[in-house]
């Protein structure tokens, strides 16, 4: 897949495209994206999908908290997997938030990405203010010489019923639920940082990892069976997300104790698939209690591997 910077960078190429943030690139934006593929196949052209960063709500809604299922560089990878000629990440400012809708479309669609067919949603709105739809872009493709193809309502609804969904789950521990709505373990990725060291005086060493992105969305609060591919060897585990209690933690940190790994990894880069929520994270009566329960954990680990394909 080609990855471009901005639309500037585009070469010339006759594009079948999209435009969207498909932030998850889930199940049900892979049903847009392979049509997206299979169209431009069909035409002789390149699939293309044009996406923005920052995300257009950083912008606009500066101060409102907002929390992303993939990052720019895990939405690169998930669209890569699903086949995409080509990904434009183009920058998003208060300035291009100012074009015009026939702006954006001559200028962006027309010039730079050679649009001959752009599949959207219903509800799809571009422009200043967002006040051009659907019925502006089919003029506007009749009046350039491309193809609108809407999307329904129902694969729309859809699409944001899943995203809501996955959002939910995540925040709720319903990890399978989550994973079977993006069709792939839900991830993040970080680096290994110095902790207390508490883990390795109770024989459960855990790797302490400061994530990439703020904006990535973190599950809730507890203990989860997580899975990590470390020097090209697939690795399971157990890993905490929270304030630690019974140590009397202030910070949320998220640490993971490997099974049967005995490296030193420090400042690599890791990262983590969430398999499935073990239990909430709880605050015990003394370190030996806590030791007990990480005990129970990794027999369930173990349990639950045996049972199911990791």
């Amino acid at each position: 897949m080609n990855t471009y910077n901005s639309i500037f960078e585009f070469p010339n190429k006759k594009t079948i495209a999209t435009i969207g943030t498909f932030d998850g690139v889930h199940l049900g934006h892979k049903r847009i994206l392979e049509k997206i593929i299979s169209n431009a196949k069909e035409a002789n052209c390149e699939s293309a999908v044009l996406t923005f960063y920052p995300h257009p709500r950083m912008v606009l809604q500066n101060g409102t908290p907002i929390k992303l299922l993939t990052t720019i560089e895990e939405k690169k990878e998930l669209l890569k997997k699903i086949g995409i000629d080509n990904l434009i990440i183009h920058p998003f400012n208060k300035e291009f938030s100012q074009l015009n809708a026939e702006d954006f479309v001559k200028k962006v669609l027309v010039d730079e990405l050679q649009i001959q067919k752009i599949i959207i949603g219903y509800d799809h709105r571009f422009g200043v203010n967002r006040t051009a739809d659907i019925h502006d872009l089919i003029g506007f493709g009749e009046k350039y010489g491309f193809e609108v193809e809407q999307i329904d309502a129902q694969e729309i609804d859809e699409i944001a019923v899943s995203s809501t969904k996955i959002r939910n789950s995540l925040e709720s521990g319903a990890i399978t639920l989550a994973n079977n709505y993006l069709g792939y373990n839900y991830f993040f990725s970080g680096t290994v940082v110095k902790g207390n060291q508490l883990g390795r005086t109770i024989s459960f060493p855990t790797a302490n990892i400061k994530l990439h992105d703020d904006h990535k969305l973190i599950p809730m609060n507890g203990v989860y069976f997580v899975k990590s591919n470390i020097n090209e060897e697939s690795c399971l585990g157990m890993m905490n997300i929270g304030n630690r209690p019974t140590v009397d933690g202030k910070n949320q940190t998220i640490e993971v104790n490997y099974f049967d790994l005995d490296k030193d990894l420090y400042d690599q880069e890791i990262t983590i698939e969430i398999i499935d929520f073990i239990r909430n994270e709880q605050k015990f009566d003394s370190i030996d209690a806590l030791k007990n329960q990480l005990e129970k954990d990794k027999i369930f680990c173990s349990t639950y591997f045996n049972n199911s394909k990791v």
